[in-house]
């Protein structure tokens, strides 16, 4: 049966679907895997074993629940968690583990230094984002000045989804989306490498620039023997998770928005114009022609894990969730900022910390897991509220990920946005995205076809809330106030 494989390698997990050309799954399948915090402020994955690994064991299992002949699948394409930092030899063997996006703040020195030796209005300029902790510059940087001698031996930079087409094809490339995050080394208006902002790389030490869709190559004999898969099977170039979960929900118009509910809140705005805004991100969109606005929270999924393992480990999520329904909104006077790794868009401050403020003696496990999902919400209020400040308010807005399985959180991020969300029939995420990716890369659908895989099932109306409303302004004036004693925290 005609089929096309999508695999998507998430922060703690990864994902494959195995999807006819209507749309319908064949088989799914998952692995969990850790994010490794080696120091606070790092975030790490190991290439071979936790992309790479992952990839080879999701397609089997996917190949063994399906019964597909391999050689009924047309095309491969992958997405995984990004941007990241992987420097591998000649050999393509990774030298270290891959630095993760955002989440991972090691480069602030680097960024600081850049900034003032570039010009922040001119990095903006020239690259359509500041730096940040999201920027793969400063971490190549950081590499060059920290570990000369592993950058010596570096032969390329990848991200995690190049690794993961490099192992399938022997050949090196990365999607102009992702390249974008790669500042000050990519320039959005030429939408090519650049190496006139900083002497950080040597430019043929970088992946070959192509658009997501486009074929990067075809499944090598040696990939083969490893996952099953058919030799000379197409595959695409791939992209960021959140691209192709934005792609699974039928994200692709000026002013349709993806809120995604992951390890992180991550959102993608298509645009018809660039939004160029120091608070916000800025790429090409997957096509040619398109342009995305991007936003993303440090912590989100990673902070509920953190809640669930220190402080109920007798319970699950949706225990959890059960119990905070049964505390009020706005968690008894209860406020969470969310900065438990800092913080990406709108403060970019990755010395920001979390906290709890307005505890006293009544307040339980509820409350405080109520103020941890509303002190997120907040956090993508916070994102919102720039976006309509840029003039990018959303038409639309499709929430996908594992959270949305969350009613409350789901409700309290509406009412505190004052937002509609719309959620797809199919939440898969990312690989879903992915399989369509790959059929449309080999003609087996047309762009539009995804509202048919997965149309609008539920839509989550905002109400009108004057806790909200007290607590809101609140929340923003509790970290602004409290930024001088967590950044004297973190120097400590």
């Amino acid at each position: 049966m005609t089929c096309t494989l999508g695999i998507d390698i998430g922060t703690f997990e990864t994902k494959g679907v195995l999807v006819t050309p209507d749309g319908t799954i064949l088989a799914t399948a998952t692995r969990p895997h850790k994010m490794l915090v080696p120091r606070p402020g790092w975030a790490e994955h190991r290439a071979e074993e936790d992309w790479w690994g992952d990839f080879v064991h999701v397609t089997k299992a996917l190949l063994a629940q399906s019964g597909v002949d391999p050689k009924e699948i047309k095309a491969i394409a992958a997405s995984a968690i990004g941007p990241c930092m992987l420097p591998v030899d000649a050999a393509g063997a990774p030298l270290m583990n891959g630095v993760l996006y955002g989440v991972d703040t090691r480069a602030t020195a680097q960024i600081a230094a850049l900034n003032a030796a570039i010009g922040e209005d001119r990095i903006l300029a020239h690259c359509g984002n500041a730096l940040t902790s999201q920027s793969v510059g400063p971490k190549i940087l950081w590499l060059k000045e920290t570990h000369p001698e592993l950058f010596a031996r570096t032969a390329k930079v990848l991200t995690s989804t190049s690794y993961l087409t490099w192992k399938l094809t022997g050949d090196y490339v990365i999607d102009h989306y992702t390249a974008a995050n790669f500042s000050p080394l990519y320039d959005v208006g030429l939408q090519d490498w650049t190496a006139d902002l900083a002497d950080i790389l040597p430019l043929e030490r970088l992946p070959r620039l192509m658009w997501s869709t486009e074929i990067a190559g075809h499944v090598t004999t040696a990939a083969a023997a490893e996952t099953g898969l058919a030799e000379g099977t197409p595959v695409t170039c791939g992209t960021i998770d959140a691209a192709a979960e934005a792609v699974s929900v039928g994200v692709a118009s000026p002013g349709e928005m993806m809120l995604m509910y992951g390890s992180t809140i991550f959102i993608i705005q298509v645009t018809d114009q660039p939004v160029r805004d120091p608070r916000l991100w800025y790429a090409p969109w997957l096509f040619p022609g398109q342009h995305a606005s991007m936003a993303g929270l440090a912590t989100s999924g990673t902070l509920t894990h953190w809640f669930r393992d220190q402080l109920a480990r007798d319970a699950d999520f949706a225990q959890l969730a059960a119990e905070a329904a049964d505390s009020p909104k706005g968690a008894k006077g209860l406020i969470c900022l969310p900065y438990f790794s800092g913080e990406r868009t709108p403060i970019h401050d990755p010395k920001a910390k979390g906290a709890f403020f307005g505890l006293d003696l009544t307040h339980t496990r509820a409350d405080l897991y109520r103020a941890v999902l509303e002190g997120i919400a907040m956090g993508t209020a916070h994102v919102f509220e720039t976006c309509a400040e840029v003039g990018a308010t959303p038409r639309t807005v499709r929430a996908v990920g594992g959270g949305t399985k969350n009613a409350l959180w789901l409700q309290a991020t509406s009412d505190l946005c004052g937002a509609v969300q719309e959620v797809c029939d199919k939440t898969i995420g990312a690989s879903y995205g992915d399989a369509f990716l790959a059929a449309l890369s080999v003609g087996l659908v047309e762009e539009g076809d995804i509202v048919r895989w997965n149309p609008v099932a539920t839509r989550v109306a905002p109400e009108a809330v004057a806790t909200y409303r007290k607590q809101y302004p609140l929340w923003k004036a509790f970290y602004r106030a409290s930024r001088d004693i967590a950044h004297q925290l973190g120097a400590s």
